[in-house]
């Protein structure tokens, strides 16, 4: 909690040595378990450990097979102008039920997703007459634990402001981590997840989620939270005092650092969330359990829905080779990427910034004939996206949303918020409400990473909050490394908008930022196995039209889908090197990536099917080393029984497509 919240609430405990005798008797614990049995979250009252003052609060902890993992941990709100709710609880009683049903997800890298779980809800209320009140709900997945806070509805808590949440996070023992050390809440959560010894995060540190957790028991764990809404988001950092512990931090409202979040009971918080696995990989299949904490999909007909991927015109900027026509923001320009959609088979051109002016999102500029630009991506079939700022949606929302919907535009990209205290966590909450009303679909730029919000509206597509692979244009920090760490980190918490698919491959030697056709670090397959070991409802195409042309490894960006029916992860490592299989249909997609490392990899193959099958190989090339755009294009026949042998050059990659054999 902030330091001006610890020392109200020392105060508070201070207080309650002369109004409340210390041997309050501590009821026993409650404990719920995974429906293997696996891991289990404990809940119970006691006394505070030296060196606190005396006082009775509520503690929970985490077990994996008998280890522990999550020490007795604190649970509490910090309000303005009230006392903690936090101690002094007695129980009032608790609920028990289990769970498991499977619903459809469309637009996910699951399509059948198992909502699997026994559920525990402890009721308490403070001592005394008039005693606020406050459930703790408790879910244990097989791979995953969560918890919330609610407040019921309540005469002696109505109008409220919560200034922090006591939540922490007390390891049984020393952990490595991968951390994004943000520096500050107001973000757009764009910079590497770093490897360092938990004991690294310090009090003052904001570290945002996912953070990934190697804990000294050996299960690997990620903190994030789930269904955020009209609340503010979360941060961690380091507790005073208290080793291998981590204490979640609110966005604070905007020139109000004592105000995270205002509101009235009844009133949930997000769920806290830790995934957990024996290996890395197994967060990877446990990550749907974020949707699962999401309220079903609020949109009864989702046909006009339509994933897929998407031409853009900003990553090359200006550059243009072998056309008539001077490339810019400019009609020509925009026609000339809806060409090329329509012969990559791509459902999308994304317009991006400067065809409006950035306050006035209703007029397109002198130089963009609207009309014109939308009549031809008709007739080619190509849906058009228009990139906003986000101030100005939020002025003219209600004018712009319908008019695009009568122009024909299929979706928007809103970008450069920056930030995730209440206010904008509703802002996206009414963007992607009123986005849905007009048939259009969103990405969001500029915005903190996903909680879960594309089940409940599924025409949320993708959203950024990533070091994508745009700093390669002013930067060296979109490296291979980087690339490898993101699906056990960022991915976890959702799908991620990189902006994949630079063909200016480079080697580690020959990299260099520029602006004007930018390059990207790593090899050509390197940036194919990006489309499977990324997951992004709608993934972008970001060279030019005519880099793409006849180039070797442009039929996979053809062919490969951006939603799945299956996805399994089959070896990895984070910051070494990440292998993925994902399946459409009765077809197979692999992705193999490494870091500047080479290293061979021999992939297992029992997810396939009985028989053989036909495969279609990109790998890196017997040059790749030297020259990174070196491709080798080769067939192959293999079947479930055997290991698929790949190697990875320095910064590479592999991509495959596996189909049932021809008879």
């Amino acid at each position: 909690m902030p330091r001006f919240a610890e020392k109200r609430f020392l105060a508070f405990l201070a207080a309650l040595i002369l109004a409340a005798p210390v041997s309050a008797a501590e009821p026993p614990a409650l404990s719920v378990r995974s429906p293997d049995g696996a891991l289990a979250v404990l809940f119970e009252l006691k006394s505070n450990p030296a060196p606190y003052l005396p006082g009775i609060r509520a503690y929970y902890r985490v077990t994996d097979k008998g280890k522990t993992l999550l020490k007795d941990s604190p649970l509490g709100l910090d309000f303005l102008g009230a006392p903690p709710l936090g101690s002094e609880f007695v129980l009032a009683g608790s609920n028990r039920e289990s769970h498991d049903s499977t619903w459809t997800n469309d637009f996910g890298a699951q399509r059948q997703v198992r909502d699997h779980f026994n559920q525990l809800t402890i009721s308490l209320r403070e001592r005394g007459a008039g005693g606020r009140r406050l459930d703790l709900v408790f879910r244990a997945y097989d791979n995953a634990v969560a918890f919330r806070y609610q407040l019921p509805e309540q005469d002696s808590l109505k109008q409220f402001t919560i200034s922090s949440e006591d939540t922490g996070f007390y390891f049984a023992g020393p952990a490595k981590v991968f951390a994004l050390d943000l520096g500050s809440m107001t973000t757009s959560y764009e910079s590497e997840f770093r490897p360092e010894s938990l004991e690294d995060i310090k009090p003052t540190s904001t570290i945002g989620e996912p953070l990934l957790v190697h804990t000294s028991a050996g299960p690997w764990l990620a903190i994030t939270e789930a269904d955020l809404s009209d609340y503010a988001g979360m941060y961690l950092r380091g507790v005073r005092g208290v080793s291998q512990a981590l204490m979640l931090r609110l966005s604070p409202l905007p020139d109000h650092s004592d105000h995270a979040v205002v509101g009235s009971t009844p009133k949930s918080s997000p769920w806290r969330v830790l995934l957990i696995g024996d290996e890395p990989t197994a967060l990877i299949q446990a990550s749907p359990i974020i949707l699962n904490l999401n309220p079903p999909s609020k949109i009864a007909d989702t046909t006009w829905i339509k994933p897929g991927k998407s031409a853009w015109d900003w990553w090359s900027g200006s550059f243009a080779s072998g056309v008539d026509f001077k490339p810019g923001m400019n009609t020509a320009t925009m026609e000339h990427y809806i060409d090329f959609a329509a012969q990559a088979h791509l459902q999308y051109m994304l317009i991006d910034a400067g065809w409006s002016p950035e306050d006035d999102i209703l007029h397109p500029v002198s130089a963009i004939d609207m009309p014109a630009i939308l009549a031809h991506a008709r007739d080619q079939g190509v849906r058009i996206l228009l990139w906003l700022r986000w101030d100005a949606v939020n002025k003219q929302m209600d004018e712009a949303f319908p008019l695009y919907e009568q122009w024909g535009v299929a979706g928007v990209k809103v970008d450069y918020m920056d930030r995730n205290h209440q206010e904008m966590v509703n802002f996206y909450q009414r963007v992607v409400e009123k986005a849905a009303a007009h048939h259009l679909v969103v990405d969001f730029h500029g915005a903190y990473p996903p909680t879960g919000l594309e089940r409940t509206y599924p025409n949320q597509l993708t959203r950024e909050g990533v070091m994508g692979m745009e700093y390669s244009k002013w930067s060296t920090r979109a490296t291979p490394e980087h690339d490898v760490t993101l699906p056990f980190t960022r991915f976890l918490a959702g799908p991620a908008d990189y902006t994949p698919g630079c063909f200016h491959n480079a080697t580690r030697a020959q990299f260099k930022p520029q602006h004007l056709q930018p390059m990207c670090q790593g090899t050509r397959a390197h940036q194919l196995a990006m489309y499977v070991v990324f997951f992004s409802p709608l993934a972008m195409l970001s060279d030019f039209p005519e880099d793409y042309i006849g180039q070797p490894g442009f039929e996979f960006l053809e062919k490969v889908p951006t939603v799945w029916d299956e996805t399994r992860a089959l070896a990895g490592e984070p910051g070494k090197f990440a292998a993925i299989a994902r399946r459409k249909g009765d077809t197979w997609y692999l992705g193999a990536m490494t870091n500047w490392d080479a290293r061979d990899l021999d992939l297992p193959l029992g997810f396939l099917g009985p028989g053989s099958y036909d495969t279609q190989i990109f790998a890196d090339g017997p040059q790749a080393e030297t020259d990174a755009t070196n491709l080798e294009i080769r067939t192959e026949h293999i079947g479930r029984e055997g290991k698929l042998h790949v190697h990875l050059a320095s910064g590479g990659g592999f991509a495959a497509v596996v189909a049932p054999a021809v008879r």
